[in-house]
């Protein structure tokens, strides 16, 4: 079993930045691919980002492609997104999630089902 504790969320100005943060315990998470996923209120659960258990392979949804970057710290048991250039559309609830696999291939990593363990979320308000 692992936990995973989001962190990092907030109230951000359009434009602004924000560092999200994932901690997991129970289990090493470093021979395991990792993702970063998003519900915005009314809206289904989307992926935004993806990476491998090395870190080596990363993948975005075209949304936040190059403004948001997701890295790991396997010493650490945490995966991180940074969010730059931040837009009112990217208001949700994000969700960090362990994946079934070390590594999954880029059109199959934007499935949840992919996924099999998940935090508890942390929310991310961006205003104009």
């Amino acid at each position: 079993q692992v936990e995973l504790v989001e962190s990092g969320g907030g109230l951000m100005q359009a434009g602004g930045s924000l560092r999200l943060s994932c901690a997991a315990s129970g289990r090493t998470i470093s021979t395991y691919s990792m993702g970063w996923f998003r519900q915005a209120p009314g809206k289904e659960r989307e992926f935004v980002a993806y990476i491998s258990w090395s870190g080596d392979s990363t993948h975005y949804a075209d949304s936040v492609e190059g403004r948001f970057t997701i890295s790991r710290d396997n010493a650490k048991n945490s995966v991180s997104l940074q969010m730059n250039s931040l837009k009112i559309e990217d208001t949700a609830i994000y969700y960090c999630a362990v994946g079934k696999t070390a590594w999954i291939p880029a059109t199959w990593a934007r499935a949840g089902s992919r996924y099999e363990y998940w935090g508890q979320g942390t929310q991310v308000t961006v205003s104009s």
